[in-house]
């Protein structure tokens, strides 16, 4: 294949935003060959091919990829239809709503030929790639305590009144954890690894009139005896991005896309075990680590899907890697519902009972969902 032909799932907001590069001619060697959704205007996606279902579009003979940006329950069904139909996958996050959901996704990609990845946009950013490398590398030692701040996700109740599958149960499956929050839960796994507890406090509509998770702060307890904190919110503002690792080489903070290392000349637990003093802290030298590049975010994993379909380019956001950030959503949103911590892995039936429990007793207050209308989505990226 020299030509990669796409089509999109699902053209609302996100969707349509994803795709624009392709119809610029951004994106080489790929052409937007078919637009699927059920009520939007697919007029402007002319000259592509238009469907109302999914499955006519997966089996059209029109596309050799799709795009999935339908609410977040339709990735599982759509994502497993279009891999059994044997076409290349990429699919906005979350990769399903639960776990179970995620691994029967996962379970139906067999065919290692077939190229399955995710919308994780902020694995591109030169600063999160420059600091998974060091903590690789080992160049910070043992990692510590984690602390993220991420309450910069700011949304207005008019957000929520966009769509009446938002900041429900039934449609989205969850608020700021299963929305906006899984590139950052993306970026801790992907940086320090699993958990073993996650212990969390969920507020419901605290900030919004919705009936899912707008305020989160979550504990995470580690293999090595590593300790986390992770807090993040739609209501706050301005809101805070904050990073900040305590590691036995000093501490590291990454915010505002830089990152400030205060590095101590020995490691702590050799200074703490053989020094004669009592309370001074070992010295440290003031570090900015460099970091360059741009890492293009959305655009940069499409064009890395491309590659990985056209030249077997290895994928930045494998999909089977978007399974960390969709356990990690259940279990804080589990502990807040049992009150007490839960360990991972995550018993993935009993979180699936829990989840259609919520759905069944939903009563959600929301405004009827307004006209769909073009929106500027860059405001909303790379946060």
């Amino acid at each position: 294949m020299k030509h990669l032909r796409l089509g999109l799932i699902g053209a609302g907001s996100m969707g349509s935003a994803h795709v624009r590069p392709i119809i610029e001619g951004r994106v080489p060697r790929t052409t937007l060959t078919a637009v699927c959704d059920p009520t939007a205007d697919l007029a402007a996606f002319s000259p592509a091919k238009t469907f109302r279902r999914s499955d006519a579009l997966i089996h059209s003979g029109e596309v050799d990829a799709v795009l999935i940006a339908t609410p977040h329950y339709a990735h599982t069904t759509i994502g497993i239809a279009a891999l059994r139909a044997g076409l290349h996958v990429l699919v906005e996050k979350p990769i399903s709503v639960h776990k179970a959901d995620a691994r029967k996704l996962l379970a139906a990609h067999t065919n290692e030929r077939q190229v399955f990845a995710a919308m994780f946009n902020q694995r591109t950013n030169p600063a999160f790639r420059k600091l998974r490398e060091l903590i690789r590398a080992g160049e910070f030692g043992a990692i510590r305590r984690i602390n993220w701040i991420i309450t910069n996700w700011f949304r207005t109740q008019a957000y929520y009144d966009s769509g009446g599958w938002r900041a429900t149960w039934a449609g989205e499956g969850g608020g700021v954890l299963l929305n906006q929050c899984p590139h950052n839960l993306d970026l801790l796994h992907w940086l320090f690894g699993p958990p073993v507890v996650v212990q969390a406090h969920c507020r419901y509509g605290r900030y919004h009139t919705i009936e899912v998770e707008d305020d989160v702060t979550a504990y995470l307890e580690y293999p090595n005896g590593a300790t986390g904190v992770f807090i993040t919110s739609t209501g706050e503002a301005p809101g805070t991005n904050r990073l900040e690792i305590a590691a036995d080489r000093g501490r590291i903070v990454l915010e505002n896309d830089r990152i400030h290392w205060d590095r101590t000349e020995v490691p702590v637990a050799e200074y703490c075990r053989e020094s004669s003093e009592r309370w001074v802290p070992p010295p440290t030298w003031s570090v900015e680590v460099p970091v360059s590049g741009t890492g293009e975010a959305h655009l940069g994993i499409l064009k890395n899907f491309v590659a990985a379909i056209l030249d077997g380019e290895p994928l930045i956001a494998p999909a089977a890697e978007g399974l960390h950030s969709v356990e990690l959503a259940n279990a804080m949103l589990y502990s807040s519902h049992l009150g007490k911590p839960v360990p991972l892995p995550l018993n993935a039936s009993a979180y699936a009972r829990f989840l259609r429990g919520k759905i069944a007793a939903s009563k959600p207050t929301r405004k009827p969902a307004k006209p769909s209308v073009p929106v500027d989505m860059s405001a909303s990226f790379g946060r």
